[in-house]
């Protein structure tokens, strides 16, 4: 895009100079000769950069076209340019908002610089700011869809917790969003400057989990030909997020404890402590009281993570957002294939609210990305979503007859949701908290589900 200039110069012979170099660098150049004539222009134009002479003559000068120009675009940058032992003048222009001065006489070398250090600045700032706006809305709330009392308290916590430094455990079943809500929290927090790193810790291998966590140093094992920075290093003036932390061995437990006591670390190998700035965010799917229990996760690390629980519902007992999420998602998909937002017809979405979504949102948006790009007219078509019908397939249901539709699906859901669960339990023997897992629950979230629907678990062990 061009670069437009405005330079504002009551002599001619400066005005020529001044526009025939700045055309020569390949700016487009606008000229006033008072200034009356710059506001007017300024009303009427945007400009990328204003250049104006301190002193134009009779009527108003350099103070009065760096006001109005700031008024009408705050972000323009102003160049002023001062006579011979007016430098104290240009010092208050330049606490008044000035970009810069150009004492005269100047060169052709220096005004270049000026103008291409000024130019530069604004740039940089815009690219920031546009950047900050992007991840505001791909990690703030915008990119949380939710409604009603659960996700009303989830909203809540996040603004009440993300300005301190407070451990956070975000709890929820798999494809519920929990690292949407730890990148809100980091980015609502004083650190969304700094680093946020997300490290799944399922998805490391026991042997390298201390290492990919806190570095390591040359030669503290075989392979390790040179220093490596850990997760938590890297992650230093930011926001640590150990996703699936229920699933960390025993022995790395211990070491993640004193990081969050003591705000230290040593890298595998080390003897020298590294004082560490970050704050911990942790999620989990599983049940750490029952690991506690288990002895399989310690009590002290769960009591230091659970300083701020945040629980995210989900998404069956939540159909309300399935609408909003889907047309997030065909937005999303839309924008990815730059191509125009498809529609989903009546019947499609009353299937997708009926569905009981067990992978929660993450199964959503997998189920309408496909849909979006298979769809074979304007509009998602109920009949297209039997892909994700076979692959999901549950237990029959029967309705009874005269019913609103209301009702109708308050029976079906509940009855699917028992057969589903009285399955799982058989599966399990009974047990809550092997069902729990096994199927992606919280135990609590379980419990109540099966008091909600009159089912009596019983585990050889006596528990229900």
């Amino acid at each position: 895009m061009s670069v437009r200039v405005l330079v504002v110069e009551d002599e001619r012979a400066i005005q020529v100079a001044l526009s025939g170099l700045l055309k020569k660098e390949g700016y487009e150049v606008e000229l006033a000769s008072n200034g009356e004539e710059a506001f007017l222009k300024l009303e009427d134009q945007v400009y990328d950069l204003v250049i104006s002479d301190l002193a134009l003559g009779r009527g108003p000068g350099g103070m009065e076209v760096l006001a109005a120009s700031r008024k009408a675009r705050s972000e323009t940058p102003v160049v002023l340019i001062t006579a011979h032992g007016n430098e104290k003048i240009a010092v208050e222009a330049m606490k008044a908002g000035a970009e810069d001065y150009l004492p005269k006489p100047f060169d052709n070398d220096e005004l270049r610089l000026v103008v291409r250090r000024a130019l530069d600045r604004t740039r940089l700032e815009r690219e920031h700011r546009l950047l900050k706006e992007r991840i505001e809305k791909a990690y703030g709330f915008g990119s949380i869809v939710g409604s009603g009392p659960e996700m009303d308290r989830v909203f809540e916590t996040i603004k009440k917790v993300a300005e301190t430094d407070l451990t956070v455990l975000i709890r929820g079943e798999s494809g519920t969003g929990k690292e949407l809500v730890a990148q809100a929290l980091h980015q609502r927090s004083p650190r969304r400057d700094r680093p946020f790193i997300a490290v799944n810790c399922a998805a490391i291998s026991r042997e390298l989990v201390e290492s990919e966590l806190f570095g390591h140093e040359k030669g503290a094992f075989t392979g390790a030909d040179a220093r490596r920075v850990g997760r938590f290093e890297a992650s230093a003036g930011g926001t640590i997020f150990l996703d699936e932390i229920g699933d960390m061995p025993l022995e790395t437990q211990a070491k993640v404890l004193r990081v969050l006591q003591e705000r230290v670390l040593e890298r595998v190998g080390g003897v020298t402590p590294i004082p560490l700035d970050v704050r911990v965010v942790a999620a989990t799917h599983r049940d750490l009281e029952s690991l506690v229990e288990e002895g399989k996760f310690r009590s002290d690390l769960y009591y230091r993570l659970k300083v701020v629980p945040i629980e995210l519902p989900p998404l069956r007992e939540r159909r309300q957002d399935i609408p909003a999420l889907t047309d997030r998602f065909l937005t999303q998909v839309a924008e990815r294939l730059k191509r125009e937002k498809i529609a989903v017809s009546t019947g499609a979405l009353e299937k997708l609210t009926m569905h009981v979504w067990p992978g929660n949102v993450r199964e959503l948006k997998n189920v309408i990305e496909q849909a979006a790009v298979l769809a074979r007219g304007p509009a998602i078509e109920a009949q297209e979503l039997d892909v994700f019908e076979k692959k999901n397939k549950g237990p029959k249901v029967q309705v009874e007859a005269g019913v609103s539709f209301t009702e109708a699906k308050r029976q079906m859901v509940e009855a699917w949701e028992k057969a589903y669960l009285l399955r799982a339990l058989e599966e399990n023997e009974g047990n809550v908290s092997r069902t729990a897992e096994a199927i992606g629950m919280i135990r609590q979230s379980l419990q109540q589900k099966l008091k909600e629907l009159g089912i009596r678990a019983k585990s050889p062990g006596g528990e229900s």
